[in-house]
């Protein structure tokens, strides 16, 4: 919990413009900092249900997202360790392909014709 006036001296002090939360600073206000951006999001969700306020405002991947309607799009976020592994699994993915062919055909020329009959 944090009192409103305090919050809003800190955000003027930043560097960066928190201006479009001004608004947001009303009424009780808790504060979650985290390293994974959509953590805060998981857990207002989750609790949602057993009377945890709604999100009033959030400031996540350089991006601004204020009101309660905002909350699924925070979840959404993907970290960086789900981005990587995105992109670890992009890359694996022709690997696995040749490996697989190769492993059911056993001969590279079984390979090569069904690669060019996909390319037909």
């Amino acid at each position: 919990m944090v009192k409103n006036t305090l919050l809003h001296k800190a955000f003027e002090a930043s560097e960066i413009d928190f201006s479009p939360l001004y608004d947001c600073l009303k009424g009780n206000t808790a504060v979650m900092f985290t390293q994974t951006a959509n953590v805060p999001a998981k857990l207002i969700k989750e609790y949602k249900k057993e009377g945890i306020p709604a999100l009033k405002g959030a400031y996540a991947e350089e991006s601004f997202f204020v009101g309660a309607d905002k909350l699924d799009e925070l979840v959404a976020i993907k970290s960086k360790n789900e981005l990587i592994a995105d992109v670890v699994a992009l890359l694996q993915s022709p690997i696995k392909n040749v490996v697989s062919g190769l492993n059911a055909g056993g001969k590279i020329h079984g390979l090569l014709d069904a690669i060019a009959e996909r390319n037909k």
